[in-house]
């Protein structure tokens, strides 16, 4: 099954999920593993630089893959996120939908300088 007809839906959970970025390497933030069964609606994301310097990020949606390898389509890329701020990438505007086998990963330009968290429904 790749995602669950919405109309059908039986249960739909709010969850909050966040990972700080401790690398330069693709992180996770969101996936939504192969043959779960959910489709997963995020609305909203969010990155906070939270070191005194300004840092770039590039928040990738991967939609082969539900542990942030294979093809990246960016979301942003490069975002220059001033010191001690935090930059929506995602809201109730711009929308997404994960189903089965795929992620959301975040690259940053330096470790341990960002947060991302997430808002998201999981719907099955």
């Amino acid at each position: 099954m790749a995602a669950p007809n919405l109309i059908g839906a039986t249960t739909i959970y709010g969850r909050t999920a966040g990972n700080n970025i401790s690398t330069t390497s693709a992180t996770m933030v969101l996936n939504n593993l192969a043959n779960s069964g959910k489709c997963l609606k995020i609305n909203t994301l969010n990155v906070t630089n939270y070191s005194n310097a300004v840092a770039s990020i590039t928040i990738n949606f991967y939609p082969a893959t539900s542990n942030v390898t294979g093809t990246a389509l960016p979301i942003v890329s490069g975002a220059a996120v001033p010191a001690f701020s935090t930059l929506n990438v995602i809201d109730k505007t711009s929308q997404y939908y994960l189903e089965e086998n795929e992620s959301i990963g975040a690259t940053a330009s330096s470790a341990n300088i960002f947060a991302v968290t997430v808002s998201f429904e999981e719907i099955a």
